[in-house]
């Protein structure tokens, strides 16, 4: 079946896609932790968009979708490539090596900010004063889980704010792949072809930098790594990404954010159970203060005219 790229989403197919890719990745960063063992992160990244490019390969296939990008598109995919495939995942890889998994994604709540204001400069989608306003105290918020995890972190500030700075290197990274795909150029790309090539050229690019940085590959025998890998590739990549991108196409890069709120909240819990993240009084008011403001911004916005009917 071969459907058009920009073909509408109901309010049914929207809520369904948001609750799908908000539980998928809510579980991603704790899984993503557990692939920093005998293998080089660069590699990781590497080898999981290898393996989601087939799939996607396969998905447009199956789907009927062109598998040659439109005359023009090239650029656009490269761009969604880099940016989304290898700046995002490989500073946040990286990222986990240095701070918490539940502080990384806490951290990514705050993609609702810079989708906003990128899509605003871009496209013209100017946020309210009540989002900009919501926005402080959940700066503040992140601002106190940083205070929080200088105090608690044995090896220093010095390595927390290594942490911190990837993080916002992927977050800013995912920021403008999010905005990019809801250009009307790139609207005109069927979707499960541009996140093919995208995903290829991503994974290229992931292994030049596996090579320079990290030298010939390594992997992780353990079969729970092989697991992880698989579960990154197929449920958190292919089958994400191919449900999150149509909503940023139909409703736009900053609601479509919106799930980056709900994702720390599991998070945060799934590192509290596994990774023994320690809650003190300043880190608990941090993470209210964060989603808190990012819950408020969400009220700030118009939602239900933005969603299309059933």
């Amino acid at each position: 079946m071969n459907q058009s790229s920009d073909s509408p989403l109901s309010r049914g197919a929207i809520i369904a896609s948001f609750i799908i890719f908000t539980g998928i990745w809510g579980s991603t960063w704790i899984v993503i932790r557990d692939q920093l063992g005998s293998a080089a992160p660069q590699w990781s990244v590497a080898y999981r968009f290898l393996i989601a490019t087939v799939a996607m390969v396969a998905v447009a296939r199956w789907q009927g979708a062109p598998l040659r990008l439109p005359r023009g598109a090239w650029k656009i995919a490269l761009l969604f490539g880099i940016s989304q495939f290898s700046i995002n995942f490989n500073a946040v890889y990286l990222a986990e090596r240095h701070i918490t998994s539940g502080l990384v994604a806490t951290v990514f709540a705050l993609l609702l900010i810079p989708n906003s204001l990128l899509a605003w400069a871009w496209l013209g989608d100017r946020p309210n004063r009540r989002f900009i306003l919501s926005s402080i105290p959940a700066i503040a918020g992140i601002v106190l889980l940083f205070v929080h995890e200088m105090r608690a972190h044995p090896s220093g500030a010095g390595d927390v704010l290594t942490g911190i700075g990837l993080t916002l290197a992927g977050l800013f990274g995912a920021s403008f792949a999010n905005v990019l795909q809801a250009t009307p150029a790139a609207k005109r790309v069927p979707l499960p072809t541009m996140l093919a090539y995208g995903m290829a050229i991503g994974a290229a690019i992931d292994v030049l930098v596996a090579l320079t940085v990290a030298g010939p590959p390594s992997f992780d025998p353990r079969p729970g790594y092989l697991a992880g890998l698989l579960y990154l590739a197929f449920a958190a990549s292919a089958l994400a990404f191919s449900l999150y991108i149509p909503v940023v196409r139909a409703i736009g890069p900053g609601r479509a954010a919106y799930s980056s709120v709900l994702v720390p909240i599991i998070a945060m819990t799934l590192s509290t159970l596994f990774e023994g993240y320690r809650w003190s009084p300043l880190a608990a008011l941090g993470a209210a203060l964060a989603i808190g403001g990012m819950l408020l911004a969400i009220g700030g916005r118009p939602r239900v005219p933005s969603l299309p009917p059933d």
